[in-house]
């Protein structure tokens, strides 16, 4: 019991002397910090001032104004005589009947051979694992594509396809030999 009396009194005075020691230190740190917050100058560059705003005149008065009702009656006019000069070009693929191959994007067609039939040449066209014979006239690709010549390593088509303003156009696409891999 006096044993354990003993351990009890040490550890209350290793306790006291703990806490002493820490609150001196937190008012050391304390001071040290206010010392270092005296001393230390920020830094800052100013801010530099706005640059003045220069409003422009509107000089254009002799113009169409742009939310008119005059200038939208031009665009809609002019779209109307480009649409007739291009429904010109669409309107036949239109109105014919769709041939098989148009159903396969042109990209999932591999040209794997040609040849020559009744004096007229022939492209021997794969898609997945079917072979098609395509002759000059026929249809293929998605962009109304028209076979227009085949030679021994390239079927050429002219496709219709629409530009960035909507526009139809005309362009050509053609069908490489594609070499057979091991």
């Amino acid at each position: 019991m006096i044993m354990k009396l003993f351990k009890t009194a040490v550890l209350f005075g290793v306790i006291g002397l703990l806490t002493a020691c820490g609150s001196s230190s937190r008012d050391e740190l304390s001071r040290w910090m206010a010392e270092q917050k005296a001393q230390t100058q920020p830094n800052i560059k100013p801010v530099s001032a706005p640059k003045p705003f220069k409003p422009e005149s509107y000089q254009l008065f002799t113009e169409i104004d742009p939310f008119s009702k005059q200038k939208l009656i031009m665009v809609l006019s002019k779209e109307a005589s480009q649409a007739g000069a291009t429904s010109a070009l669409i309107a036949p693929e239109l109105a014919r009947r769709k041939e098989p191959l148009e159903e396969f994007p042109l990209d999932t067609m591999t040209l794997v051979g040609s040849m020559v039939q009744d004096k007229k040449p022939v492209g021997l066209v794969k898609v997945g694992p079917l072979l098609y014979q395509v002759k000059l006239g026929d249809h293929l690709g998605q962009n109304y594509g028209k076979v227009v010549k085949i030679v021994e390593n390239e079927v050429i088509l002219r496709e219709i396809v629409q530009d960035a303003v909507g526009e139809w156009i005309e362009r050509t696409a053609s069908l490489l030999l594609q070499e057979r891999s091991k």
